[in-house]
């Protein structure tokens, strides 16, 4: 045993023992940690057991976690019931105790009041009847308050506010709502070289000095498609939206734009920036020109409708829903060329007389949705309207019942539309890459055997276009071209590459023979022969 040290051992007995803790009866001993659970599984894979259906681990650091599905019918049933009963804490409260508090917040009520006695103390309030008050402890003078909060003291002199009295606002917000108005406010800027000729005629007189005959019929000469870009309009420093060209002659062209703001350019000679109308304080969503041009309606995202003058530049009136105006159409007649429609955002068709202020004459209210076109057809008697419901309805003017609904299951939204010069059909912008053709007589059916496609226009409110000859048709694309079809043969002619944003806005000259505007996002304006 020398190889073993001193033997016996020189210690006490209890320390040569090797005391190990043995688990009780209802207890277990793991030998393995936490960590030693969770570890990521190790060794060989089994390459032909299907993972599917492979037993999954679930064993986590903090427990066992298994996947299950619960239905949401089943969900919503479970946590109503729990929140009936006031909440997770309560779910598994007993029923006894559910009831004492509730008859301890019945006995916080204040009394129902005597049934004989209608005002005053003590009248009858039933079950209005309100819950008392907790009381508060009083703090003292000299006392401390109980937290850091800042308290104001009030003094007697000062007034206090009884109930239903009307408090004046901030000076600040005061301030703030006067700066809003003033943004509002219409004004407008001449930017011509000279306001007046020689003989004091202002722009808005058709010149006759040209090579060509403004004032003949519109569509009496044959269009041509353009080929090449002859000038561009810069100003705009936003989206052009809306471009209309002056009613017959064509020598002004009107825009308006995503910067709130609608100018007037001149077609012939310098053509130069002539005016600036300012008023809106949002993008404009569309414009039109009366029947003479001497007047024309702006519409925009800031809910309203103003009515200028094209000559002088001041605003006439405003007409406004509370509503967005999306589209906004005077009448084309002379017996009611001073009455005018709007489209809104809450599925009406409103009606205004300029001469009346701003009362409205006629809602037009069928529509599920947002209002998209509103298109005169039958020399002004009639128009038809599409909305983002995905119909197209037909109304006789001043009638607020439609006479004919067309809403089949293949159809999409229509953002935009165009009369043809004949005025027997309307051809729409159809918002799965197509332009549509629809009957303007009575019946009002859709053109099957005419379909124009080739371009791009999802997502987008892209303008549609005849050639004043109705020869041609144009739209715009959201990848920056203009794409023409002949309107008999369907077939695309031509597409100009106009930019590299989307082309939302197109118009033929009334005059010219191949004379084309466009515009879009990029905010320019170009001109094109």
């Amino acid at each position: 045993m020398s190889g073993f040290g001193e033997y016996p051992p020189n210690m006490a007995p209890q320390d040569a023992l090797i005391v190990r803790q043995e688990a009780a009866p209802d207890h277990a001993v793991v030998v393995y940690s936490g960590e030693d659970l969770a570890r990521p599984k190790m060794g060989p894979v089994n390459p032909f057991k299907d993972e599917a259906n492979a037993l999954k681990r679930k064993n986590v650091l903090t427990g066992t976690a298994e996947e299950t599905f619960v239905s949401e019918h089943t969900f919503r049933s479970k946590h109503r019931a729990i929140e009936r009963k006031g909440g997770p804490e309560r779910e598994y409260q007993s029923g006894a105790a559910i009831k004492e508090e509730a008859a301890r917040i019945r006995a916080g009520r204040e009394g129902k009041g005597d049934a004989s006695v209608a005002e005053g103390d003590g009248a009858y309030v039933g079950p209005w009847a309100k819950y008392q008050q907790d009381d508060y402890e009083v703090v003292g003078e000299d006392e401390e308050l109980g937290s850091d909060v800042e308290y104001i003291e009030v003094t007697d002199d000062e007034d206090v506010v009884e109930s239903g009295t009307i408090l004046r606002a901030p000076e600040a917000a005061l301030a703030r709502r006067k700066e809003i108005e003033e943004q509002g406010a219409e004004t407008t800027t001449f930017h011509g070289s000279e306001e007046r000729d020689y003989q004091g005629r202002t722009y808005m007189h058709v010149p006759q000095d040209l090579d060509i005959d403004l004032r003949k019929e519109v569509g009496s000469v044959t269009n041509f498609i353009p080929k090449k870009q002859i000038h561009t309009w810069t100003g705009h420093t936003k989206a052009v939206t809306a471009t209309r060209f002056f009613p017959d002659s064509g020598h002004l062209l009107l825009s308006g734009s995503a910067d709130s703001t609608i100018k007037i350019w001149d077609v012939y000679h310098s053509r130069e920036l002539l005016r600036t109308f300012s008023g809106h304080t949002k993008a404009i969503s569309d414009a039109s020109f009366n029947i003479d041009g001497t007047r024309f309606l702006s519409a925009s995202f800031d809910r309203q409708i103003k009515l200028w003058d094209t000559e002088t530049g001041q605003c006439l009136n405003k007409f406004s829903t509370g509503k967005t105006p999306h589209v906004v159409r005077f009448n084309p007649t002379v017996e009611h060329a001073h009455e005018f429609v709007a489209g809104m955002s809450d599925k009406k068709i409103v009606q205004w007389d300029t001469r009346a202020g701003n009362e409205i004459v006629q809602e037009y209210d069928h529509h599920l949705a947002a209002i998209n076109t509103i298109t005169f057809v039958d020399e002004g008697r009639r128009f038809m309207t599409t909305s983002d419901d995905k119909s197209l309805r037909a109304w006789d003017y001043n009638i607020p019942v439609p006479i004919k609904y067309i809403a089949e299951s293949d159809m999409y939204p229509m953002t935009r539309a165009a009369a043809h010069p004949s005025g027997k059909y309307v051809a729409y912008q159809s918002s799965d890459n197509q332009v549509v053709v629809y009957g303007a007589n009575e019946r009002f059916r859709q053109n099957r055997k005419k379909s124009y496609r080739g371009h791009n226009n999802a997502g987008t409110a892209i303008d549609v276009a005849f050639s004043p000859d109705g020869q041609f048709l144009a739209s715009g694309d959201t990848a920056g071209y203009i794409a023409f079809w002949d309107w008999k043969t369907c077939k695309m002619y031509h597409k100009l590459r106009a930019g590299d944003q989307a082309v939302m806005c197109v118009a033929w000259h009334p005059q010219e023979t191949s004379k084309f505007v466009s515009a879009g996002m990029d905010g320019l304006i170009r001109y094109w022969d």
